[in-house]
């Protein structure tokens, strides 16, 4: 009886610390885990079945999208907010399911995929040498509390094989955006949907 009731107990805390590691993974700053997580999911979805291919030469026929870089506001699973000039805050209950820029930069693979025939990497396991590069500064992807609105701003920078680079930056804005995470998440969905359909336009034109 003893040994059984020594088995149990075991099981019930192994069932216990597996319950709470599961609840730690979504923990955010020590508090209550988020009723749920905010992302990025595009548009302009390529159909199944479609694909593309590189040459067998480097450099040939692919288009390869880096990680943004992005300031420390960004570098977060929050979702910063813009009080002032001078001051910044953080959405309450807002969190990203992964950092901004690796989003928006998948956000940007997906997109281009549907605008080129070009081969487009936008993961950091490269099968070749790309012809283009696409990278930049993801500035802003946020809610600016004086004005109401979802703001996106990414500074493009286009360079190729060649040597030749050439920067842009792109905008998209959606005002009139209540303050909770309800409203802001998919509103800053469609501005960035917005941004990378321009950026993969851009790209598209010029490969």
């Amino acid at each position: 009886m003893k040994r059984t009731m020594r088995a149990r107990s075991i099981a019930l805390a192994g069932l216990a610390a597996g319950t709470l590691a599961v609840a730690g993974c979504v923990s955010i700053g020590g508090g209550e885990p988020p009723e749920s997580l905010l992302t990025l999911t595009s548009t302009a979805t390529a159909p199944q079945g479609s694909g593309a291919r590189a040459g067998g030469q480097a450099s040939e026929g692919a288009i390869a999208v880096m990680t943004p870089e992005a300031p420390a506001k960004l570098d977060v699973l929050r979702v910063p907010v813009t009080v002032s000039e001078t001051e910044i805050a953080y959405l309450k209950d807002a969190y990203w399911v992964e950092k901004p820029a690796r989003l928006f930069r998948r956000l940007l693979g997906e997109t281009l995929r549907t605008r080129t025939d070009a081969l487009i990497i936008d993961s950091d396991d490269s099968p070749t040498e790309p012809r283009v590069k696409l990278r930049g500064m993801l500035i802003d992807m946020g809610y600016d509390a004086s004005t109401g609105s979802a703001v996106v701003r990414f500074n493009a920078v286009r360079s190729d094989i060649d040597g030749n680079t050439v920067s842009r930056r792109f905008e998209a804005i959606e005002s009139g955006v209540a303050a909770d995470a309800g409203a802001v998440g998919p509103a800053l969905n469609r501005a960035a949907n917005r941004v990378a359909a321009d950026v993969a336009d851009w790209i598209a034109g010029g490969a």
